[in-house]
């Protein structure tokens, strides 16, 4: 791969990450995954405010993570990739493990 392009897809790469570092956005990906909501639906499930929701679907919509389809006036979104839930799941897993592994060494150690 050239470097250019290599600098470009490791760019994407990091706004991707960005996209999944607060733990609000992971909530609307996993809500999401579940079925189509509107920000209205969304702010319910998630007991957040309006605004705050508004803020991070902005963020997942400029990556590509969330979709948007408009029924009249109401937005709907949609998770853009189901393999992003499968993307934090594996994440998940591998925390698990290392806290696993950090449990084993403070009971070693005690």
């Amino acid at each position: 791969m050239n470097k250019t392009l290599e600098t470009e897809v490791n760019q994407l790469h990091a706004e991707i990450c960005a996209g999944l570092a607060d733990p609000t956005r992971i909530m609307i990906l996993y809500t999401l995954s579940q079925s189509p909501r509107n920000v209205t639906e969304l702010c319910n499930e998630l007991d957040m405010s309006q605004p705050l929701i508004s803020r991070h679907l902005k963020v997942l919509r400029e990556r590509g993570m969330v979709t948007t389809k408009r029924n009249g006036t109401v937005v709907v979104y949609s998770l853009g990739d189901k393999r992003l839930v499968q993307a934090l799941d594996l994440l998940r897993a591998a925390m698990r493990d290392m806290l696993a592994k950090r449990a084993e060494l403070a009971e070693a150690i005690a």
